[in-house]
């Protein structure tokens, strides 16, 4: 997509797996007679739209609607049914909860293990550790096992270790703003914003709508697999919340 101002193009997106039509109803039925038959279960259905460079494009919806099938998609971690996605695979970092983290390993040992996974050297690695370790205020825990940290200290490696050095041309955040006491809350989401003006372009799922309309510049809502509106945040915040309100079920 050289030349173009469009950073990703997502086009006619449906991504389906097999689900079974019955839970087997014990341990032995399943070993003796498996899952028996799957029907498909369509995690995205015809999902288009397009995102350009610069933008910070926030995605909500209910769980199982498809927001991180749709970045994983996007990343090159799953390969969709139908339909294609359009991105520089090589400029994108996606960062989602404990991926790519050895529980047994150190902070340390997970830090340059987890750098590796998303394309950091391990020269990179060396020349920021400390930058990361401060950022994610790890400083005293990184002999630690990282099976010992809580889940909070977890992201918060991982998305220092994400957005270390340089800006990533592509970033993908799932749900990563939301974890974390307040103050790193706010640590992450100034970073972010150095990132818009940076240039970078920012695809990120949150269950907070207010996230959304503070950080983004557009909003993409997922109902069930579909694309129900794409635009402004607070437009498609409110037409979100609007849908969650007792008796006010999206057909």
């Amino acid at each position: 997509m050289a030349g173009d101002s469009i950073a990703l193009r997502a086009s006619h997106v449906t991504m389906e797996f097999p689900r079974a039509e019955r839970t087997p109803g014990s341990l032995k039925e399943l070993l003796l007679k498996g899952r028996g038959k799957t029907t498909p279960f369509r995690a995205l259905d015809n999902v288009s739209f397009q995102v350009g460079h610069g933008q910070v494009v926030g995605i909500v919806g209910r769980n199982g609607s498809g927001k991180s099938t749709l970045l994983k998609i996007v990343a090159g971690a799953l390969t969709p049914t139908s339909g294609k996605v359009s991105v520089n695979r090589d400029k994108v970092q996606l960062l989602t909860l404990g991926t790519g983290f050895d529980m047994e390993l150190t902070g340390r040992e997970n830090l340059f293990l987890n750098g590796a996974l998303i394309g950091r050297s391990r020269r990179f690695l060396q020349e920021h550790y400390q930058e990361i370790v401060e950022f994610a205020g790890l400083e005293g825990f990184m002999e630690e096992k990282v099976g010992h940290y809580s889940s909070g200290m977890v992201s918060r490696l991982g998305f220092a270790i994400a957005t270390a050095g340089d800006t990533p041309e592509i970033l993908i955040l799932d749900e990563v703003l939301s974890v974390g006491d307040l103050f790193f809350r706010k640590k992450s989401e100034a970073r972010i914003r150095e990132m818009i003006h940076g240039g970078s372009t920012v695809l990120m799922v949150s269950h907070s709508p207010g996230v959304i309309r503070e950080n983004c510049t557009q909003a993409l809502w997922l109902d069930r697999g579909k694309l129900r509106l794409f635009g402004s945040p607070k437009a498609v915040c409110d037409a979100f919340e609007a849908s969650q309100q007792p008796g006010r079920e999206h057909p």
